[in-house]
C-alpha cells in the first residue's frame, strides 16, 4: 500500500474527502435546508485547520520528538546578554530586538513548559492539623456583570448556618452549575458570613463587582435535573418587587405590569415562583409571587367592594344602541348559561392573579373572534360600531335582538328584531337562550346566543357591546371573545372634543336634543372608572376614545391583526 505524502497532495485529498461528504449523506437528508447547511457546514475553512492541527498532532504523537534542551528561555537570556557586550552592527542590533520581543520570549517559555512537562498547577501542602472529619469544602470564584448572581440565602433555623434558598433559572449561579440548593456559605470574597444577617451578606454581595470569590461546604442533597417549564400566564395585576416587604430579595424579584405575559420557569417554591418575560433576551429568570400566595394576600387586604348606584338620568346619548331598548343598569345578565353556578356575590369576591394562556392564531376555516365592546354610556360605542359597519358590511355584523313589543308598520321582523311573544321570551330564558335581557316600558328585550352564532355563521366578525358580568360567560373556545374597553378621555378633553354632541331624552325618542352637560361627563369618568376597577383582568386592549377618527382607526388596525397575528388566549378555553 503506498504511503500517503504530507504535502499539498494529502491536503487536498482531504479537502476532497470533506467536499464529498454532503453528497454522499444526500439519500439520508430529509430536506434541502439540512443538505445546505451540511454543505456549509464541511465546506467552512475552520473546519479544514482543526482536521489539519489534529493529522499534525497526530503525527508529532508518531514520532514522540525530544527537546534538545529544556532552558530555551534562560539561553536566549544570556545571548542577549553577551551581544550587548559586543561591538553592535545593524544585525546584532536586529538579533537584540527579536530576542527582547515579548511574544518570543513567551514562546520560548512555553517550550520549557512544555520540554519539561510541567503542566500541573503547584498545590500548597497539606496542613499538619487537617480533620478527615471536617467538612469538604469549595473553592469557587464567579464574574459578576451587572445582572444579580441569581441566587438566595437564608440563615438554617436548626443549624444557624447560612444556606442557598433557590437557584434563579437562567442567572450567573445556574449557568456556572457550581452552586446549588443547600450549599452552606462560609465565606464571601474572604469575608466570614457564619455571623452576618442574610441582608448584610446580600449588600456585601451588591457592592462586589468583578471576580467574587465564594468558599462553600456543599450540601448532601442531590438536585435532580428539571426540564424548563413550559407553562405561561397573563398578569391580572401590577408588581414591583421593590414595594413587597415579603420577597426574599428584591434584587432577584421581577416586576411586571397587569395584561404582561410572563413564562414560568420553576414552581418549586409555593410562595415565590421563577418567570421571565415571554420573548425576553435575558435569560435570568426572576421571582414572583406564586398564583396561591397572591391571592391569600390580595384577600386579606382587599376591602369588599360595594357597587354605588348609577342616578337616575332620563337621558341618553344619541349614539345608543336604539335596538335594545334599555338602560345597561336594566340590563340582566343570563348568569346561569353555560351551567355558571357563580353568583353575582361571588363575582365581587374573584381574585384575579394570573391567568394561564396559550398562543393561538386564526385559521381561515374558523369562525372569527367575538369582539366585545364595553365602556359607559355616551363613550361612543356605538358611533365605533357604525363606523365598522359602514367600512365593511360584508365582514363586520351585529346581532339582532328579541323583544316582546308590537311590530311597528316600518320594521321587519328579523331587521330591527325578532319580534316573540312574552310566553316565548320568558321560555327561551328559562332556557338559557339570551346572553342579556331586561323589561324596558313595559316589553322585554334580549340579545340570544343564537343571534350572535348567526353572525359568526355568515363569515362575519360579530361586533356585541354588553355590560361586563356578561363577558366572563361568553369566555369559551365557541367564542374567544377578544375584549375591548372603550375609555373617555379626561375631563376636559371630554368639554373639548364633544361640545357639538347631543343626547335625546330617554322618555322621548322623538323629542328635542340637548348638549351634553359636565354633570354626563363626570358620571361617564366615574362610571368608566368603577367597570375598569372591577373588571380590568377581563379586557384585552383599553382603548380611549379621544378623538373619534384616532380611535376608529386605532380600533380597526387592532382587529385586523386579530386576523392575522397570534394572540394569547386563556388555556382553559380549550377545555370548555
Amino acid at each position: 500500500m503506498p504511503a500517503l505524502s504530507t504535502g499539498s497532495g494529502n491536503d487536498s485529498g482531504l479537502y476532497e474527502l470533506l467536499a464529498s461528504l454532503p453528497a454522499q449523506l444526500q439519500s439520508h437528508v430529509s430536506s434541502q435546508e439540512d443538505l445546505t447547511f451540511l454543505r456549509d457546514m464541511f465546506g467552512e475553512k475552520s473546519l479544514h485547520s482543526l482536521v489539519k492541527i489534529h493529522e499534525k498532532l497526530q503525527h508529532y504523537e508518531r514520532q514522540s520528538p525530544t527537546p534538545v534542551l529544556q532552558n530555551a528561555a534562560t539561553l536566549a537570556d544570556d545571548l542577549t546578554e553577551d551581544l550587548h557586550n559586543t561591538p553592535m552592527n545593524s544585525e546584532i542590533r536586529e538579533l537584540v530586538k527579536l530576542l527582547t520581543h515579548p511574544h518570543l520570549k513567551a514562546l520560548l517559555s512555553v517550550h520549557d513548559t512544555v520540554a519539561m512537562k510541567n503542566y500541573d498547577p503547584v498545590l500548597p501542602p497539606m496542613p499538619d492539623d487537617f480533620d478527615d472529619d471536617e467538612d469538604s469544602v469549595k473553592i469557587i470564584r464567579l464574574v459578576k456583570n451587572k445582572e444579580p448572581l441569581g441566587a438566595t440565602i437564608r440563615r438554617d433555623e436548626h443549624t444557624g448556618a447560612i444556606v442557598v434558598a433557590r437557584i434563579m433559572r437562567g442567572g450567573a449561579a445556574d449557568r456556572s452549575g457550581l452552586i446549588h440548593i443547600g450549599d452552606e456559605l462560609r465565606e464571601v470574597n474572604g469575608i466570614a458570613v457564619d455571623d452576618k444577617r442574610p441582608e448584610e451578606i446580600i449588600q456585601i454581595l451588591a457592592q462586589s463587582q468583578g471576580a467574587i470569590t465564594f468558599k462553600i461546604i456543599p450540601g448532601i442533597k442531590e438536585e435532580s435535573p428539571t426540564k424548563e417549564s413550559k407553562m405561561f400566564v397573563r398578569t391580572l395585576f401590577d408588581y414591583d418587587p421593590n414595594e413587597d416587604k415579603a420577597i426574599p430579595c428584591k434584587e432577584a424579584g421581577l416586576s411586571f405590569k397587569k395584561g404582561d405575559v410572563l413564562q414560568i420557569v420553576s414552581q418549586d417554591d409555593a410562595t415565590w415562583w421563577q418567570a421571565k418575560r415571554e420573548c425576553d433576551a435575558n435569560l435570568r429568570a426572576g421571582l414572583i409571587p406564586s398564583k396561591q400566595f397572591q391571592e391569600r394576600r390580595f384577600a386579606l387586604r382587599r376591602p369588599v367592594a360595594f357597587v354605588q348606584p348609577q342616578r337616575n338620568s332620563n337621558r341618553r346619548s344619541s349614539g345608543l344602541r336604539r335596538s335594545f331598548r334599555l338602560s345597561r343598569k336594566d340590563r340582566k345578565t343570563n348568569k346561569s348559561m353555560y351551567e355558571s353556578k357563580r353568583s353575582e356575590q361571588y363575582d365581587t369576591a374573584d381574585v384575579p392573579t394570573y391567568e394561564e394562556v396559550v398562543s393561538y392564531q386564526h385559521q381561515p376555516n374558523e369562525n372569527y373572534r367575538l369582539v366585545v365592546l364595553v365602556g359607559p354610556s355616551g363613550v361612543g360605542l356605538n358611533e365605533l360600531k357604525r363606523k365598522l359597519l359602514i367600512c365593511d358590511s360584508q365582514h363586520y355584523g351585529v346581532t339582532v335582538p328579541h323583544t316582546t313589543r308590537p311590530k311597528r308598520s316600518q320594521e321587519t321582523d328579523g331587521v330591527e328584531y325578532h319580534f316573540i311573544s312574552k310566553h316565548l321570551f320568558e321560555t327561551d330564558v328559562q332556557n338559557n337562550k339570551f346572553i342579556e335581557y331586561g323589561e324596558y316600558r313595559g316589553n322585554l328585550y334580549g340579545t340570544s346566543i343564537d343571534s350572535v352564532r348567526s353572525v359568526l355563521a355568515k363569515n362575519k366578525v360579530c361586533l356585541l357591546d354588553v355590560q361586563c358580568q356578561t363577558i366572563k360567560h361568553l369566555r369559551t373556545l365557541e367564542f374567544k371573545p377578544y375584549v375591548i374597553f372603550i375609555k373617555p378621555p379626561s375631563l376636559e378633553r371630554l368639554r373639548e372634543t364633544r361640545k357639538n354632541a347631543k343626547i335625546i331624552s330617554s322618555k322621548d325618542d322623538k323629542g328635542p336634543a340637548k348638549p351634553f352637560m359636565d354633570e354626563d361627563f363626570q358620571e361617564m369618568i366615574k362610571s368608566a372608572e368603577l367597570i375598569e376597577a372591577q373588571s380590568s383582568h377581563l379586557f384585552d386592549k383599553i382603548l380611549v376614545n379621544d378623538d373619534l377618527s384616532v380611535a376608529y382607526k386605532e380600533l380597526k388596525a387592532t382587529l385586523d391583526d386579530l386576523e392575522t397575528k397570534p394572540f394569547w388566549i386563556p388555556v382553559n378555553w380549550l377545555h370548555s
